[in-house]
């Protein structure tokens, strides 16, 4: 498991500490992952318009392929979900 955001190394740092995460966190700043992913969008706050991640969870084979995509995410309650279709990928 690897978690991407364009949040700077030092936030992850943090957050990554915060939450007692035990996997890496990549600083995705100038967005390059999140656009070849095609989850960097425009998103709308308040009838403000701007640019962000649309949550999403890609999980990949081990042939580096997607096997599954799970989309606006809520984090909490995901977890099952994940590992799901990881042991999907596993019984193959």
């Amino acid at each position: 498991m690897i978690g991407v955001s364009p949040d700077t190394a030092k936030k992850h740092a943090k957050f990554k500490a915060k939450y007692g995460l035990a996997y890496p966190l990549v600083a995705d700043t100038d967005h390059a992952v999140c656009e070849a992913y095609g989850v960097w969008a425009q998103k709308s706050m308040f009838g403000k318009k701007y640019m962000g991640v649309n949550r999403t969870t890609f999980v990949i084979d081990a042939k580096g392929r997607i096997a599954r995509v799970f989309e606006k995410v809520n984090p909490l309650g995901h977890g099952p979900d994940v590992a799901e279709a990881v042991s999907a990928l596993r019984s193959r």
